[in-house]
């Protein structure tokens, strides 16, 4: 049985309604180095991992447990930064194992052993997609420095 492959817009206008549907009530976190760094590394992670995935899963168990454990150490840390609700939801549909992105991707791979290149690449653009969205909402906060000021 073949996805629904989502498009780029769907995408976008997704997390566009998530950062609407949150700015009017929460205030934001301050930009965080530390988050923008861990983000933007288990990208290319992420990504890297996603090539792998014309190969058989059990092939790269170890390597996409290892994979999951780093995204779970990311996660946890930007849930438990005060104030940072709104990042934390893009987490949440990026990694949810029933959505569209990488979490969905990843649930896939295990339960078919092998995907198609082409499904691959379209996944890995949203996803890519998807961790700028994440990382653009960091850099586009306030630093604390600037808050004091």
């Amino acid at each position: 049985m073949e996805k629904k492959i989502i498009s780029k817009r769907s995408l976008v206008a997704a997390f566009i309604i998530v950062l609407l549907g949150y700015s009017g009530c929460v205030t934001i976190s301050p930009f965080d180095q530390y988050a923008y760094a861990q983000t933007t590394s288990i990208k290319v992670d992420a990504l890297n991992l996603m090539d792998l995935a014309n190969d058989d899963f059990s092939k790269h168990q170890s390597g996409v447990i290892e994979f999951e454990t780093k995204l779970r150490k990311v996660y946890e840390y930007e849930k438990n930064r005060p104030k940072n609700e709104i990042s934390v939801k893009l987490w949440d549909i990026l990694i949810d194992t029933s959505g569209y992105l990488l979490g969905g991707f990843l649930s896939r791979w295990k339960k078919e052993n092998k995907l198609n290149v082409a499904f691959i690449n379209n996944e890995k653009d949203l996803v890519g997609k998807a961790f700028d969205q994440i990382s653009g909402l960091e850099s586009k906060k306030i630093k604390a420095s600037e808050i004091s000021q």
